[in-house]
Parts: structure tokens; C-alpha cells; sequence
């Protein structure tokens, strides 16, 4: 022990000097050569590495640089962030392996498919997928990259020709290029000639929103499974293309931590995932543990970090026969900063990374033959569950919203699940089904455990404690009816490719156009007809018209007297049920079977103008995923208002402004008092989670919250109070609710239940009147994942949702996330009917 610490007090005083004298020889191997003629780093960004933080453009630039250099890398541009900023990504291999590269995978994909028992793993390259820096603000890994990227273009030597050889690796060099640029401004600008380890000083405290993030400040590494991000689209497209053996995922931790790699707590392993899949990890762990040793880093395994949420970069690999693997290390967040285990500089942390990249390659390489035979084994394995399993396959649809439906489909195509076509409509264990608006996935196919992952609901758990999410169930996030099938009799043919999403009016009309409210773009198709001038109507009770019934929540917009004549308004509607993907009808008369057209039942809707709080105190993914929703989904404007400018904002012309999670306090008394007169003069509020607590303070509606006041502690040790109080975080799981389908906030739905996705403990008893309660979660609400028992009794029958009056406005509040990650679209129409129809409640 005693060597131990004077070998890692050593590396912090070679880091130390490394500062002053920082060059490559710093990260690389010493005992070998390098090609002088592939540039380093430094010649061609600059700057020696870890001297600044590489920004992507520099960091896009050398890459492309060594790829002309060396005929060991190839390198492919995969799309554009929302930044328009290039996803990379290397292929590297030895130049034989280059010549045949496109055989080399199909044999390799071969080994996936039936009749892979034949194929010899002797001689097959095991394939290793490396990516740095999902998030942006820990850059340590995109930095290191560059030395990684050197050393694999430049090393010399039998060794590493046998290394590339057997390997193929595709390197991700910036996983988050938005959120890396972005942290590397901020820590290049806050930068002194002379460090400053302060951990007081500027450079390690960012301002809102911080690098961590994307452009609509997405934490990037929850979106593997939803593929919902341009950079998620294209990882997952080379992921399924190549089916690695490996992923590896370089991430940062707290300043004061050392360096983390897996396996994690051995408790929190999603069950689906093999028991072998961890034993390997652990033996490639072995590789770390010696490389890290060897230069005196201490570093932790087992611990703290989980394998159960199959949507992170770490854990999607493992469900489907691939192993992958976290690395945290302890952040500098900047050039150099003091830590409880002394000066922390940038290049150390590089040196860590770089240092497990090619730990990772030496694992790869030894126990290749043992990798490829499990991922085989895995895939035989899931072709005898497909056969053996009593649902043969699984509809899922929507009768009312085929958009729905069809993004589903969409991320199950993206992931190379095969998707059928329903062959009619049918009414299916009490559900409707509807062709063109349903689809049907079979379980008799390539990996029945992913699907499985995606649409299974689970409520038992051996640990109460999770690093994300505990429940994901998909046709619930996207409010979608699904059956599991013990047949697939209902199965037509399979999709090839999923046909654009249609819409369009039926033909010209000289009296009125009616769409319903369920299909999930409307609110699209209603912004744009409001903003251009063109009165519409909402109605507020149902009606039949011309053979058709229409629902709560249908739009009318009569043609006479509009700003277009009956002509250029048919051309105008026409464009907007395309672009919204819409059916609109056209009809001829007012008289209906209920209230008519003309009925004071028909609310007009005005034009909307919406803001959002953000900066200091607001929760940045919470404001980034309602961002996302209007700017992305409905094309709505949305003004972000920030904290730091907020008093001096006139607020006279908004009409509802969102208030997202909070931490802290995001505003002031004197701020809450000028939001309060805004809603008292006529504007919607609109809360969301905590939120509630701050708005019950501040006295804009009172609430009363369901609390525990009874829980006591008894049994446990000091060392087991962190996880018994873990124990009560509600940190992502899915509740029934029951709908007044009549309520404007639940215009749209179809059904008179919905799943709702809880990460609080935010608890609202339900109001007397029952009309007061249009959304309450039901006696038994718990559908999928973990909630503790003293939670589970508080949420029973309360309410998620309560809208108020206050003055001439209303002030609505959610205590749950509608938007969640961008894939929980069934709910999403929750904000937008808060906003179109908020003075109707």
C-alpha cells in the first residue's frame, strides 16, 4: 500500500510538471516508435494536448488530418448536430483489413445471424466502438482522443500491427460536438497565463446552462434507446451496422473523485442483461486495474454506478450482445483545481483516459476469440427464447392518431427491429386496431430481448436504489393501446421502409373545415391557422356531422368571412394538413347531431404568444425538452426569458409563460409578485413538479401536498442511511391516471386512462368537487418501475394536475414531466392544451 500511494503521489507531481512541460510523451508509451511523418496533435491544432481544451472544430480538423496521413484510419461524416456541426466518426484498422472492410463486417454481422455456429472465430477481428465525451463539460475524454487518435495512426512495431490486425476500431471522437464546443469557450475564456487551482475561481463554475448538454440541453447519454437526437440517430446507425463487441464510454465525475470503471453495483444489472456479460466486464476490468497501477492512479469498480437503464451509452450494448463499459474519471472541470486528493490538473485527467483507451484495445485483443463467441452465443441464444416465449408478437397502435404510432415504428426500424403492417382492422383484447394506424412487431426474430426491454412493464426490483430511470415501457410513453399476441394471425407484410406520414383536405368547402384534436400535430396545424390570421373555433362538447362523430377538442374553422377567400383558404388548409400530417374534412351545413356549428359551445382561440423561465434556479433539461417540443415538433415560437433579465422584462404581451423545475430559487419575491399581476391581468402560468411548493408559498393558488410526517428510521446502520433514503427517490417510473375526457386539458384523448411519468415526490391531494379533478391517479396507479411503499400510498388518487383562477388568469400546475426526454409523446399534448384552451379551466 505504502508503494501504491508513492507511486500516485508521483503521478500527481509528474501531472504538476506536466503543466510547465507539457508534451505528448507525457500520454504515449515510451517503449515504442512513432511515424514521424503523421502529425501530432500540436502541429496541427496548435497547442501541445491538455494545454487548452480542444474545441470540435480543431479536434474535426485533425481528425480529417490524420486520415490523409494514414492509411490505418478511414473517416466518415454521419450528419449534422442542430449546430450544424459534422458526427464523426474514424474507422481503424490495418491497412489489409481497410482493403476488405466491407467483408470484414458482413462476416462479422454473420456471426449474429443463423448459422453463425459454423463460422470459426480464429481469425475474425473482434470490432471495438470507442466514444469520448457525451457530455460536453467532460472533456477529458474528447481531448484525450487526440493522443489516441496519434498514437493508433503513428505507433510502430509488430505489436501494434497484430493489434490492428485483429481489431477494428470505431472511434466516436466527440460524442456531444454542441456541448464540447460550448465548454471549451467557457474554459479557454476563463483561462490565466498563471493556473489558478482556486476552486473559487471562475473557470470551474460555468454559467447556465453549462457544457453537459446539446443544443436544446439534452443529456445525450439517456437517448440511446429513444434515438430522439441527430447525434443518437447516427451512433445507433453504426452501432447496428457493425454490432461491436465493445462499446466503451468516457465520461467525468465530481473534482474530488478518482477514476471509476466497470462493472458497477452488482445489485443494479437490468435482469434481461446475461450474467456472462458482466464476468467478462469484470475480467476486462483487470486490464484497466493493471494500466492504471501502473502509472499510479487510484480508481474504484463495483460501486455507485448501475447497468439498468438500457437507454445509456454504457448499458444499451449489453441487451444486445455487446459489452459496454463506463469510464468516470475525477474532473479538473477546467486547467488544473485542488481535490481532496491534490492538484487535479487537465492533462492528468487526459493521461487516465488515454491510458484506459488502450487498455481497452489490449483487452479486446486478448480475449477476442472469447468476446466473439459470446456475442454469437448471445444471438443463438435469443433465437431458441423468440421460439420457446408465448407472445408471438406484440400490436400497438392508435385508432385516432396515426402519428403516434407511426414514430414508434420508427424508432423500432431505427434500431433494426422488424416492423409488419396490421392486415385489417380489427378489435383485439378489447382494444381497436385500426390498418394504417397499427403495427406489429413479431417476437420470432433477430433479438426478441431488445423489444422486450422496450415494451415490458416491471414492478419487482432485487435494489431500491437507481442511477437513472427505472421504467421506459414505450407503447406507455406514447399513450399507444398494445396487445401482446399469442398468434400472428393479424400480421401482414412486413415494412420495408416506414411511408412518409400523409395528410390533406378532403375537397373544397363554401361553409366550414373541421379536424379532430387527437392526432398528435395539431397543435401545429392550430398555430399556424391562428398565426395567419385565421379565426378558429374549439368545441367543447361532441358532435356528428355527415356520418362522421367528432370528440372533445375538435376545431372548426368556418370560411366566411376570414381574411381568405373560400379559395386561397382551402389552399391554406390544404398546405397545413400536409405539413401537420392531418386529415381535414370539409363540410356543407351547420346542423349536426349535438350542438351545432354555430353553437356558443364553440370557443374561439386566440393567438398565442409563449414564453419560458430559464437560466439560474430552472432545471436546464427540463427547459430544454419544451424548447425542443415547440421548436422542433410544432413549430411554435417560444421566448426563453432568463432569470438574470427577468425584472426587467415587460410581460404585457405574453399570453402564458412556463414555469420548468426548479432548484434553488429561480426568483425573487419581488419577481413572484410581478408574475403574479401579469396572471391577475389575464395571463396562464403554467408550473411544472416543484414548481407547486413555490407557487402554494407564493400564494398564486393554495395546494395541499400529501406527505409522509410518519417515517422513522428504525434498524438501520449509519452506513446504510444513504441507501435508505435513496430508497425514497422517485427517480423515474410510470403511474395510471383516470381522465375527465370532458376537461379542456384532456381534449385529444381517446381513452380514459393514461401513463404519466413521475421523477418527483410532489404529492397533491385532489380537490372536493370531483369536476376539480380531471386528471387523478387511480387507487392502484403504479404501472412500471419502482416507487417505495411510503410513496406508493401517497400517490394513490392524488391528483397530477390542478388549473386555478387568479384574477382575470389562470395558474395551471403539473407535478409531473409531460415532455420527458423528447420520446414521451403521449403526453406532450398535456402542455399544449394548457396553452390553447387555458382560459377555458
Amino acid at each position: 500500500m505504502k508503494n501504491f500511494i508513492l507511486l500516485f503521489a508521483i503521478g500527481f507531481l509528474q501531472s504538476s510538471l506536466a503543466q510547465e512541460t507539457l508534451d505528448l510523451n507525457y500520454y504515449l508509451p515510451q517503449n515504442i516508435a512513432y511515424d514521424e511523418s503523421i502529425p501530432t496533435p500540436k502541429e496541427i491544432i496548435g497547442h501541445e494536448v491538455g494545454e487548452w481544451h480542444v474545441t470540435h472544430d480543431k479536434l474535426m480538423f485533425y481528425m480529417q488530418t490524420l486520415a490523409k496521413a494514414s492509411d490505418r484510419i478511414s473517416i466518415e461524416n454521419r450528419g449534422s448536430t442542430f449546430e450544424g456541426r459534422p458526427i464523426l466518426l474514424l474507422t481503424v484498422t490495418s491497412p489489409k483489413n481497410h482493403q476488405n472492410i466491407d467483408k470484414i463486417r458482413q462476416e462479422h454481422i454473420a456471426l449474429t445471424e443463423s448459422g453463425a455456429g459454423s463460422l470459426s472465430v480464429e481469425d475474425m477481428p473482434i470490432v471495438v466502438y470507442q466514444g469520448f465525451s457525451i457530455h460536453g463539460n467532460e472533456p477529458s475524454g474528447a481531448n484525450a482522443g487526440l493522443a489516441y487518435a496519434y498514437y493508433l495512426a503513428a505507433a510502430q512495431g509488430p505489436e501494434i500491427e497484430s493489434m490492428l490486425n485483429d481489431l477494428v476500431i470505431l472511434m466516436d471522437p466527440s460524442f456531444n460536438p454542441d456541448g464540447l464546443q460550448r465548454f471549451a469557450y467557457w474554459a479557454n475564456t476563463n483561462k490565466s497565463i498563471n493556473l489558478n487551482s482556486d476552486t473559487n475561481e471562475r473557470e470551474y463554475h460555468e454559467v447556465w446552462p453549462g457544457g453537459r448538454t446539446n443544443h436544446y440541453w439534452f443529456d445525450m447519454n439517456r437517448d440511446w434507446l429513444p434515438v430522439q437526437l441527430p447525434e443518437s440517430r447516427a451512433r445507433i446507425e453504426t452501432f447496428h451496422k457493425w454490432l461491436p463487441n465493445i462499446l466503451t464510454d468516457h465520461h467525468e465525475m465530481g473534482t474530488n473523485s478518482t477514476f471509476f470503471f466497470q462493472p458497477g453495483e452488482p445489485t443494479r444489472v437490468h435482469p434481461l442483461t446475461p450474467k456472462i456479460n458482466q464476468e467478462l466486464t469484470a475480467e476486462i476490468g483487470t486490464y484497466h486495474a493493471k494500466a492504471l497501477d501502473k502509472i499510479g492512479s487510484l480508481y474504484y469498480s463495483e460501486e455507485n454506478y448501475d447497468d439498468y437503464y438500457y437507454g445509456k451509452g454504457s448499458t444499451f450494448p449489453d441487451v444486445n450482445g455487446s459489452i459496454g463499459i463506463l469510464f468516470e474519471q475525477g474532473s479538473s472541470r477546467g486547467h488544473i483545481q485542488e481535490s481532496e486528493n491534490g492538484t487535479l490538473t487537465f492533462p492528468f485527467t487526459i493521461r487516465n483516459q488515454f491510458t484506459t483507451a488502450l487498455s481497452t484495445i489490449e483487452a479486446a485483443q486478448n480475449m477476442r476469440a472469447k468476446i466473439l463467441s459470446y456475442q454469437r452465443d448471445f444471438y443463438s441464444a435469443m433465437r431458441s427464447e423468440s421460439t420457446k416465449a408465448k407472445t408471438k408478437a406484440i400490436v400497438f397502435g392508435d385508432s385516432k392518431d396515426a402519428a403516434k404510432a407511426w414514430h414508434l415504428a420508427e424508432i423500432l426500424k431505427r434500431h433494426k427491429i422488424k416492423v409488419h403492417e396490421l392486415s385489417n382492422d380489427a378489435s383485439i383484447g378489447g382494444k381497436s386496431y385500426k390498418k394504417g394506424n397499427a403495427y406489429v412487431v413479431p417476437m420470432a426474430q433477430k433479438n426478441p430481448r431488445l423489444i422486450k426491454a422496450m415494451f415490458e412493464k416491471r414492478t419487482t426490483f432485487t435494489d431500491s436504489l437507481f442511477y437513472d430511470i427505472s421504467a421506459w415501457t414505450f407503447p406507455l410513453a406514447f399513450n399507444m393501446d398494445y396487445t401482446e399476441l399469442g398468434s400472428s394471425s393479424n400480421m401482414g407484410s412486413e415494412i420495408q421502409e416506414l411511408s412518409a406520414l400523409s395528410g390533406d383536405v378532403d375537397r373544397q368547402s363554401n361553409y366550414a373545415y373541421l379536424f379532430e384534436w387527437n392526432e398528435y400535430y395539431t397543435p401545429k396545424a392550430l398555430n399556424k391557422i391562428v398565426n395567419k390570421g385565421i379565426r378558429a373555433k374549439v368545441a367543447k362538447s361532441p358532435f356528428s356531422l355527415e356520418g362522421n362523430d367528432y370528440g372533445y377538442g375538435t376545431i372548426m374553422i368556418p370560411v366566411q368571412n376570414q381574411l381568405l377567400d373560400a379559395s386561397q383558404l382551402h389552399s391554406f388548409l390544404s398546405e397545413v394538413a400536409k405539413e401537420s400530417h392531418l386529415k381535414i374534412t370539409a363540410v356543407g351545413t351547420g346542423l349536426t347531431k349535438g350542438i351545432d356549428l354555430g353553437s356558443n359551445d364553440f370557443d374561439p382561440i386566440k393567438k398565442q404568444k409563449v414564453a419560458i423561465l430559464v437560466g439560474g434556479g430552472v432545471r436546464s433539461y427540463d427547459a430544454g425538452e419544451i424548447w425542443h417540443l415547440f421548436d422542433t415538433r410544432y413549430a411554435m415560437k417560444l421566448t426563453k426569458l432568463d432569470t438574470e433579465y427577468f425584472s426587467g422584462v415587460d410581460l404585457s404581451s405574453y399570453t402564458d409563460i412556463i414555469l420548468p423545475r426548479t432548484w434553488g430559487s429561480a426568483l425573487s419575491k419581488k419577481n413572484a409578485d410581478k408574475l403574479k399581476e401579469w396572471v391577475e391581468e389575464g395571463g396562464t402560468l403554467i408550473g411544472y413538479t416543484n414548481v407547486a411548493e413555490w407557487l402554494d408559498k407564493n400564494e398564486f393558488l393554495s395546494l395541499k401536498f400529501k406527505k409522509d410526517t410518519t417515517r422513522v428510521a428504525k434498524n438501520i446502520s449509519f452506513d446504510q442511511k444513504g441507501a435508505y433514503s435513496g430508497a425514497q427517490v422517485t427517480g423515474g417510473a410510470i403511474f395510471e391516471a383516470k381522465l375527465d375526457l370532458s376537461h379542456p386539458i384532456n381534449y385529444g384523448y381517446k381513452n380514459d386512462r393514461l401513463a404519466l411519468f413521475r421523477n418527483s415526490n410532489v404529492y397533491i391531494a385532489p380537490d372536493k368537487q370531483s369536476y376539480n379533478n380531471p386528471i387523478q391517479y387511480t387507487s392502484d396507479p403504479l404501472m412500471s418501475g419502482y416507487i417505495s411503499e411510503e410513496n406508493a400510498q401517497l400517490i394513490k388518487n392524488s391528483v397530477p394536475f390542478v388549473a386555478k383562477r387568479l384574477g382575470k388568469g389562470r395558474v395551471i400546475v403539473f407535478t409531473d414531466n409531460t415532455n420527458f426526454r423528447a420520446f414521451w409523446y403521449g403526453t406532450n399534448k398535456l402542455l399544449m392544451n394548457a396553452i390553447f384552451f387555458g382560459e377555458m379551466m
